[in-house]
């Protein structure tokens, strides 16, 4: 049975949390996003208040990965803790970014309303988000968007801004949608998806060109794709943006994430060197311990990525960070 489908005892979510929150105040942040995975994994509103009781913690980069958890959870149980974070105009604009991407995953239209007045706002990579949300929550709600998902059968199980455009394209007219910047970013972003769903290494070379755009919101989807895709032929690209100190944090972040997923030898010099650089901006330096981490999941063969021992309900295993 599915982790998500167990029950857990009050007091083994009430230790998850306490790792999450680092109430001990000596967990290692690699550890806390362990946590905080298998806090997503359980799926039920307990989960949901455990990972909002978060927002308070002074890491950009954590408060940005509740947002991300709680929009995957898809439970209505988190709107009114996303709309909060959204509004706040004294958070961290990749954290209010996540909120309203997580808005757009749960979809559910009580929160056109907010999206709307944000579409505005005066940080760029807020006010793409909200764009791209607004279109995401129509979509999900249409026809079109309801027989989407009837029959979706992507090895991808994350829930995306965009789905994958359905028209049958070659590769060079997807990366021309990709490319155009007078299409809305909706429609870029399922040539984007589409893109990562081909899969070749023609197909990464393509998205790989998506580095060029101005759009930081942008740059940051494309090293998330890559990170999913996991694929070795995107590790130069990735290596770029990383090394790149005028790159944006949010992108340079994403782009160290999906390194540590993918894994390979030639990476991992370049997550310690920036894990470790005084001069890399506060985000980069903990998207590396992660990434390291993550690194370290990737070669153990573990099948959870949670950290802790397993506690046996009805004869299965669910893992549960002590």
């Amino acid at each position: 049975m599915p982790v998500e489908q167990q029950l857990v005892s009050d007091a083994e979510l009430e230790k998850l949390e306490s790792v999450l929150l680092n109430k001990a105040g000596d967990v290692s942040l690699h550890r806390r996003f362990r946590a905080l995975f298998t806090l997503r994994n359980l799926d039920d509103d307990r989960a949901v208040k455990a990972i909002s009781n978060g927002f308070a913690d002074e890491s950009a980069l954590l408060k940005h990965e509740l947002a991300y958890c709680l929009g995957q959870m898809k439970r209505t149980s988190a709107l009114p803790i996303l709309e909060h974070v959204l509004r706040d105009t004294h958070e961290d604009p990749m954290v209010r970014h996540e909120a309203a991407e997580a808005l757009g995953a749960i979809a559910h239209p009580t929160s056109m309303p907010v999206l709307q007045q944000y579409i505005s706002d005066p940080d760029r990579a807020v006010r793409e988000t909200c764009e791209i949300a607004l279109a995401k929550v129509v979509f999900d709600n249409s026809p079109e968007g309801k027989e989407f998902r009837s029959r979706e059968r992507s090895e991808f199980t994350s829930i995306d801004p965009a789905p994958p455009s359905e028209e049958k394209e070659e590769i060079p007219a997807l990366r021309a949608r990709l490319l155009d910047i007078s299409l809305p970013l909706f429609q870029r972003y399922r040539a984007m998806f589409a893109l990562r769903d081909i899969g070749t290494p023609t197909a990464i070379d393509a998205l790989a060109d998506g580095f060029t755009d101005s759009s930081d919101l942008f740059k940051h989807e494309i090293a998330f794709v890559f990170g999913q895709m996991s694929d070795p032929h995107s590790v130069p690209a990735l290596l770029k943006v990383l090394q790149k100190p005028t790159e944006a944090d949010m992108v340079r972040h994403e782009a160290a994430e999906a390194l540590g997923g993918i894994a390979t030898d030639d990476v991992l010099l370049h997550l310690r060197e920036w894990n470790k650089r005084p001069d890399a901006p506060r985000v980069v330096r903990e998207s590396c311990e992660i990434a390291l981490d993550m690194y370290e999941y990737e070669r153990s063969g573990d099948l959870e990525y949670a950290d802790g021992g397993e506690t046996e309900k009805g004869g299965e295993a669910v893992t549960v960070v002590v």
